[in-house]
């Protein structure tokens, strides 16, 4: 009754992005199309060991603006990466927004630069298997998720939580998908090889670098194990107190746990995914216990009935993003999450009615 307000999303400026070393050109390519579609360029300060990676995926976008119409170097990156430089790309004062992949350390830093921050954090997606579930479709999409890209990306499924009822036959159905199973001598030796410091209730861990990313044969042959090369992951059948359990492991080392019921099998991925709040898969026809699981875990990503990257618009709806900004809320980021929201208001006038 009293004018016109118009609100629009509006670009942040010039951003400043913080890439992780497991999933950099993804990341990159991802957070470049959803920023720039903001109105935003960015300036990133990827992870050293991606870096030389890094800027032939920053030159390769930036050649398709300009093929596309666009101005030069809208994304850039740092040549020589460190800690200091991220500090001083934090600090700037051209840089409006910062968006974060990384641990507690890092997102902290951003934390205290006074700035906007997006940040996405760590995971430990647990996948939770009831007698209810299609067990071969089940034991295939567990293997693809947790298979893919070597499990070196933050959504991928890092520990199976089975009902004991169904737990024999679904490890047959996942080995007739490309996992091999270790046994338990077997299973304690990979554990020390790609354990660096073991996680545990409370308690984060983090797994052996050298091995992040690698081959199941590759990891397998460490151990004096020789697996087809064909082979997606490696299965070890541990108690719910296993190391393996409870860190990120970022490789094809693939924990399952037998439990009583379905409700204790939900509980333990409450307790083993630590309250990151960043990714959970569940497989079940019980509608019911799809919601408590739901409901419970709170993360930013939960599937159903489905391998992980689901949940990123492959093989299911929705769109794609590589930045699950569980520690801020923002969620599964997209173009608008780069914008903020401007209200301008003319008073009295281009009222029509």
């Amino acid at each position: 009754d009293h004018g016109l307000t118009l609100i629009e999303k509006a670009p942040y400026g010039v951003i400043g992005a913080i890439t992780p070393s497991t999933n950099p050109t993804a990341t990159i390519i991802n957070n470049s199309i959803g920023m720039v579609a903001g109105g935003n360029s960015v300036v990133f300060n990827v992870h050293p060991s991606a870096k030389e990676v890094s800027a032939l995926v920053i030159s390769i976008l930036n050649k398709a603006v300009v093929q596309a119409g666009g101005p030069e170097n809208m994304m850039t990156g740092i040549l020589n990466p460190t800690i200091q430089s991220a500090q001083e790309l934090m600090q700037h004062r051209s840089v409006c927004l910062l968006v974060v992949t990384g641990g507690p350390g890092v997102v902290r830093e951003a934390m205290n630069s006074g700035k906007k921050v997006i940040a996405a954090g760590p995971g430990n997606p647990p996948c939770v298997v009831d007698e209810t579930a299609d067990l071969v479709k089940a034991g295939r999409d567990i293997v693809n998720g947790a298979g893919f890209d070597n499990n070196i990306v933050c959504i991928c499924e890092k520990e199976i939580l089975a009902v004991d009822k169904i737990t024999d036959s679904l490890k047959e159905e996942l080995k007739k998908n490309g996992a091999f199973e270790l046994d338990q001598a077997q299973t304690e030796k990979i554990t020390e090889l790609v354990i660096a410091e073991p996680g545990g209730p409370s308690k984060e861990g983090f797994p052996n670098k050298n091995f992040v990313g690698k081959d199941a044969s590759v990891i397998a042959r460490q151990i004096g194990i020789d697996v087809p090369e064909s082979t997606r992951i490696l299965l070890c059948e541990v108690p719910k107190s296993h190391p393996l359990v409870w860190t990120e492991q970022l490789m094809p080392v693939m924990p399952i746990v037998r439990l009583n019921g379905v409700d204790t099998a939900i509980d333990a991925a409450l307790e083993c995914e630590h309250g990151f709040r960043h990714t959970a898969v569940m497989h079940s026809r019980n509608i019911e216990k799809l919601s408590r699981m739901a409901k419970v875990m709170s993360c930013s990503l939960f599937v159903k009935n489905g391998p992980c990257y689901c949940g990123l618009g492959h093989g299911g709806a929705g769109y794609t993003s590589f930045t699950i900004a569980s520690p801020t809320g923002d969620g599964l980021t997209r173009a608008s999450t780069f914008t903020r929201e401007r209200r301008c208001t003319l008073v009295d006038y281009f009222r029509i009615v």
